[in-house]
C-alpha cells in the first residue's frame, strides 16, 4: 500500500460514489475559467487585429491636425514630404475638415445635427470606405453630391438623390457609408456623418468666426519612416498647436486603452472563478467530514497521513484540470459572442482565433485556484487518528491540535488571489487594490452570514409556525452552508447592484424630463448681429429663451510670466510641453459676466464686486474652475496672459470654483468680469425649452432655414446618446458579472448536494413524525428564503457603498437609491434562490421513511 499508483488508484475510486456532486463543482469552476478564458482570448484576438489593421486605423502614416486652418510651415513640411517639389513623387496627400453642423433635406420636415467631413484627395491612402451602392467614395468627388450615415436617411424621411442642405450649400445624396475605418459605431450617436467635397466647402458659409472645426491633412510616404518625421517637428508645430499622429502612435494608443478594458472585464471574469474556488473549499470541507469512517479504515490498513492527504489532493487537482478544461471550450464559444457585445466600441474588425496563451493560462489558473482552494480544509486529513474516526459515533470528538500549515495555507492562498489579480491587471497597485476590494467584500458578507447564524440561533423566532422555525433551525445546523451560498450570491448581487447603480446615477443628473424647467434646446454659434432676429423668433412662437451668454475663443499664452510653449527661462521645457499640458494647449472658450450661477460653487478667493471700480493698469482678475487650475498649476493671486484673438489680456486668479458638468447649463472654465472682453470678436449661445417633440423640431428647422450657421442641438437626442453610450458600457460588464452570479447558484446546487443525504434523513424524521410533503417543501422554502434575502441585503448594502463612494469621489456627483429598481433586482435574486434550492430537493420530497431505512440497512 505504498507508491504514486495507491495514490492515483485511491482517488479515482473515490470519485465513484461523489461523481454527481464532483460535477458541481467542475461546473462551478468551469464557469469562471470560461468567463476568464473568453475575454483573455478576445483581448489577444483585439491585439493582433490592431496591429494587423494599424495602417487602416489612421488612413495614412502620418496626419497633421489642428483646431484653425494648419500653417503654411505644415504645407511646406507635406510638400517636402511629398516631394511636390520635384519631378519625381515619393507619397500623397489629403486634406479633410471635421465639424459639426446642421443637416435637412428640403422635401421633408425635421433638422438633425450630423458630423460634416469634407474630403479632398484620395482619403483614405489605406484601407477602404465601403458604401451602398458599392463604389460611391471614389465618385464624392468633382460635383456637390453627398455620402451619409444610413440613420441619416431614416431620421430626416430621406432617400438617395434627395438634396441635403448645409447652410447655405446644397448637395445630392450619393448614397451611404456603410464602414469607415478606424471608426467606431457609437461615434454616430451625437451625429450621423456626412461627406462632402472640400471644395464646394466654402459655399456652405458653416465656418464663421467661433466656429469649431477640425482640419487634418494625412500624408502617405512611399519613402522612409513616418515615425522620425512626427519626432522631429512635433516639437518645432507645438507652437502653433498642430498634434503629429503616425499609425504606430495610434496603434500603441489604442492597443493601451482597448486592453484595458479587456484587463477591468477580466477582472470581473476572475471574480466568478474565486467564487467557484470558494465552492471547492467549502464542499472538500464536508466532503471530508463525511468521509472519516473511509480515511480511518485506509488508515487502519497501512496508510499514512501523508498519502490520504495525497489522495485527496490529487482529487482536488483532477477536479480543477477537468473543470477548467470544460471552461476552456465555453470560453473559446462566448469568444465569439464578445465582439458583439461591444463591437459599437471598437474600431477594428476583431478576427477571432483561439488564443494558446489563454487557454493554457486557463488551464493553469482554474487548477491552481481548485489546489490553493482546496489545501486548507485537507489539511485537517493529516489530524484524523483511525482511533477516533472509529470512535465518532460513539463518542465526541477530541479538539483538533493546532496546525502550524492551516495558516499558512491561508496566507498562500491570499497571495495566490492577490498574484492572479496582479496579472490580470497588468498592475501591482490595480491588483492590489483589487484583492483588497475583494477582501472587503468577503468579510463583510462572510460577517453577515455569521450574524444570521447567530442572531437566529440567539433570538429564535419561537412563536412563528412550526415549518417557519424549522427551515431556520436548518441556518445554524451542523454542516450548513449558509457562509458559502451567502458568500456566493451575495457577490453577484454585489456586483449587479453596484453596476446598475453607477449607471442609474450618472444619468439621473442628465435627464431633460427630471424638472419641468430645465432646458431642452441649445443653441449656439450666434453671431452678435443674429441676437435680435432670434430674440423675435422665440417671441413668436411663444418660448422664452435664456438670457444670450457671450463666448469668447482664447487661449493661455503665459502662466506667471512663463511662455507656455517654448523653452523658459531655468527649465528645459516650457509648462505646455509637460505631461497633462492639454491645459495649456486647448482653446478655451470663455465668457464674461458678474455673478454665479445655479451650477457654480465658490470654494476659493472671492468674487469681485462690479460696483467697484478696476485699474486700468491691472490685470483683470478672473474665476478658474477648480480642476482646470489644478491641472495649470495656478491658484488664487497667480497671473495668466491670454491671447484674444492676436491681443494680449493680462489677468489675475481672483477665486476658484467648482462646476457641476452633468447640468445642461452654459458652463466655462474662465469667467472674465464685465467690462474686459466685450470688444473681443464674440459668439452667443442660448437655452430654451419646449415641451412638444413636434413644435420642437418645428422650430428648429425655421430656425435653421433662416439662420443656416446656427446650431439647433436637442438636448433629448443627447440624453438618448448619453443612455446609449454608458448603456453599452455597463451591458459588458454586466455580461461578465452574470457569470459571478451563475457561478453563485452553481455553488448553492453543490451547497444542498453536498449536504443531500442529511436533509433526506431529516425529512423521512419528519414523515415518520407526521409531516407531509408540503410541509417539508415549507420547511426548505423558509430555509432558502431566509439565504436569498440575506445574501442581497449584504450585497446590496456593499453595492450601495461602492457606488456611493464611485459617484462621490470618482464621478464628483450626486447619489441616490433607487429603491423600487433595488427591490426588483433583489426580488430577483431571491426567487433564484429559492427555486434552485427547491428545484435541487426535490429528492427529499420523494422519499419515503421505508426508502430510506433500506438504504441503510
Amino acid at each position: 500500500m505504498t507508491g504514486a499508483r495507491f495514490v492515483w488508484t485511491m482517488a479515482w475510486r473515490e470519485t465513484r460514489a461523489s461523481r454527481r456532486r464532483l460535477s458541481l463543482l467542475i461546473g462551478a469552476v468551469a464557469i469562471g475559467v470560461a468567463a476568464l478564458v473568453a475575454i483573455n482570448a478576445f483581448t489577444d484576438n483585439l491585439r493582433v487585429s490592431i496591429r494587423d489593421q494599424a495602417r487602416s486605423l489612421l488612413g495614412a502614416d502620418l496626419s497633421f491636425s489642428s483646431r484653425r486652418p494648419l500653417p503654411d510651415r505644415v504645407d511646406a513640411l507635406v510638400d517636402s514630404l511629398t516631394c511636390r517639389t520635384t519631378e519625381e513623387p515619393c507619397g500623397a496627400s489629403a486634406r479633410v475638415v471635421t465639424f459639426a453642423a446642421m443637416g435637412y433635406v428640403p422635401r421633408t420636415e425635421g433638422t438633425r445635427l450630423v458630423r460634416v467631413e469634407a474630403v479632398r484627395g484620395d482619403y483614405p491612402f489605406y484601407g477602404e470606405i465601403r458604401t451602398d451602392p458599392a463604389g460611391a467614395w471614389r465618385r464624392l468627388q468633382g460635383d456637390r453630391q453627398a455620402l451619409v450615415d444610413p440613420a441619416l436617411l431614416t431620421t430626416l424621411g430621406a432617400a438617395v438623390g434627395d438634396t441635403l442642405a448645409l447652410g447655405t450649400g446644397r448637395f445630392v445624396i450619393l448614397g451611404t457609408v456603410l464602414n469607415v475605418p478606424g471608426d467606431v459605431g457609437i461615434g454616430t450617436a451625437f451625429g450621423p456623418r456626412v461627406f462632402v467635397p472640400e471644395e464646394y466647402l466654402e459655399e456652405t458659409n458653416l465656418l464663421r468666426f467661433g466656429s469649431r472645426a477640425q482640419y487634418t491633412t494625412y500624408v502617405r510616404l512611399d519613402r522612409g519612416d513616418a515615425q522620425p518625421v512626427a519626432d522631429a517637428y512635433r516639437p518645432l508645430l507645438r507652437g502653433d498647436r498642430v498634434s503629429v499622429r503616425t499609425v504606430e502612435e495610434s496603434q500603441r494608443n489604442l492597443n493601451e486603452s482597448l486592453s484595458r478594458l479587456g484587463r477591468y472585464l477580466g477582472l470581473v471574469a476572475l471574480i466568478a472563478l474565486l467564487l467557484g474556488g470558494l465552492g471547492v473549499a467549502s464542499a472538500v470541507h464536508v466532503f471530508i467530514r463525511q468521509k472519516l469512517d473511509t480515511i480511518a479504515v485506509l488508515r487502519c490498513l497501512g496508510a499514512t497521513a501523508r498519502q490520504v492527504f495525497a489522495i485527496y489532493l490529487v482529487q482536488a487537482a483532477a477536479l480543477g484540470l477537468i473543470g477548467s478544461a470544460i471552461g476552456v471550450v465555453l470560453g473559446l464559444g462566448i469568444q465569439l459572442l464578445i465582439p458583439q457585445i461591444v463591437r459599437d466600441f471598437l474600431p477594428v474588425d476583431v478576427r477571432v482565433t483561439p488564443s494558446w496563451g489563454a487557454i493554457w493560462a486557463g488551464l493553469g489558473v482554474g487548477t491552481w485556484v481548485a489546489l490553493i482552494f482546496a489545501l486548507r480544509p485537507l489539511l485537517a486529513i493529516r489530524g484524523i487518528s483511525p482511533l477516533e474516526a472509529l470512535r465518532r459515533p460513539y463518542e465526541e470528538a477530541a479538539r483538533a491540535p493546532r496546525d502550524l500549515l492551516r495558516p499558512l495555507a491561508a496566507v498562500a492562498l491570499a497571495l495566490s488571489v492577490a498574484a492572479l489579480a496582479i496579472l490580470q491587471a497588468e498592475s501591482v497597485s490595480q491588483g492590489l487594490g483589487f484583492t483588497a476590494a475583494i477582501g472587503i467584500a468577503v468579510g463583510v458578507l462572510w460577517l453577515a452570514s455569521l450574524g444570521l447564524i447567530r442572531g437566529v440561533r440567539r433570538w429564535f423566532p419561537s412563536r412563528f409556525p412550526y415549518v417557519w422555525r424549522q427551515g431556520l433551525a436548518n441556518l445554524y445546523r451542523p454542516a450548513n452552508q449558509t457562509v458559502t451560498v451567502v458568500l456566493a450570491l451575495g457577490f453577484g448581487a454585489y456586483l449587479l447592484g453596484t453596476l446598475y447603480l453607477l449607471q442609474h446615477n450618472l444619468l439621473r443628473d442628465l435627464r431633460i424630463d427630471a424638472a419641468p424647467t430645465r432646458p431642452n434646446i441649445l443653441l449656439f454659434d450666434i453671431q452678435p448681429d443674429q441676437r435680435d432676429g432670434l430674440l423675435a423668433e422665440f417671441t413668436v412662437a411663444g418660448h422664452t429663451p435664456t438670457p444670450f451668454v457671450p463666448i469668447v475663443p482664447m487661449r493661455i499664452s503665459e502662466v506667471e510670466g512663463r511662455p507656455v510653449f517654448g523653452p523658459a527661462a531655468g527649465d528645459s521645457a516650457a509648462p505646455g510641453q509637460r505631461r497633462g499640458g492639454w491645459a495649456f494647449r486647448r482653446e478655451y472658450r470663455s465668457t464674461y459676466r458678474d455673478t454665479l450661477v445655479r451650477s457654480e460653487r465658490l470654494v476659493a478667493g472671492d468674487w469681485w464686486d462690479p460696483a467697484v471700480p478696476r485699474d486700468p493698469g491691472a490685470p483683470a482678475p478672473v474665476s478658474a474652475e477648480a480642476s482646470v487650475a489644478e491641472e495649470l498649476g495656478v491658484g488664487v493671486g497667480d497671473e495668466i496672459v491670454w491671447d484674444v484673438q492676436g491681443v494680449p489680456v493680462r489677468t489675475r486668479v481672483a477665486s476658484l470654483r467648482e462646476v457641476d458638468w452633468a447640468r445642461f447649463e452654459t458652463n466655462f472654465y474662465f469667467v472674465f468680469p464685465s467690462g474686459v472682453l466685450e470688444a473681443a470678436p464674440q459668439i452667443f449661445v442660448t437655452l430654451s425649452r419646449i415641451d412638444d417633440p413636434g413644435a420642437r423640431a418645428q422650430f428648429q428647422r425655421r430656425l435653421v432655414e433662416r439662420y443656416p450657421n446656427v446650431t439647433a442641438l436637442d438636448l433629448s437626442l443627447v440624453q438618448q446618446a448619453l443612455d446609449r453610450i454608458i448603456g453599452h458600457v455597463v451591458l459588458a460588464v454586466r455580461f461578465m458579472a452574470i457569470f459571478s452570479l451563475a457561478t453563485g447558484a452553481v455553488v448553492l446546487i453543490g451547497a444542498v448536494a453536498t449536504s443531500r443525504f442529511q436533509r433526506i434523513r431529516e425529512a423521512v424524521l419528519l414523515k415518520t413524525l407526521g409531516a407531509t410533503s408540503d410541509q417539508v417543501a415549507r420547511v426548505v422554502l423558509a430555509e432558502y428564503l431566509a439565504l436569498g434575502v440575506l445574501a442581497c441585503a449584504a450585497g446590496l448594502l456593499l453595492a450601495i457603498g461602492a457606488a456611493w463612494a464611485l459617484t462621490r469621489f470618482v464621478f464628483e456627483s450626486s447619489f441616490a437609491v433607487p429603491a423600487l429598481q433595488l427591490l426588483g433586482l433583489s426580488g430577483a435574486i431571491v426567487l433564484l434562490t429559492v427555486l434552485v434550492g427547491l428545484w435541487n430537493s426535490t429528492e427529499v420530497f420523494r422519499k419515503t421513511p421505508l426508502e430510506v431505512l433500506r438504504a441503510e440497512e
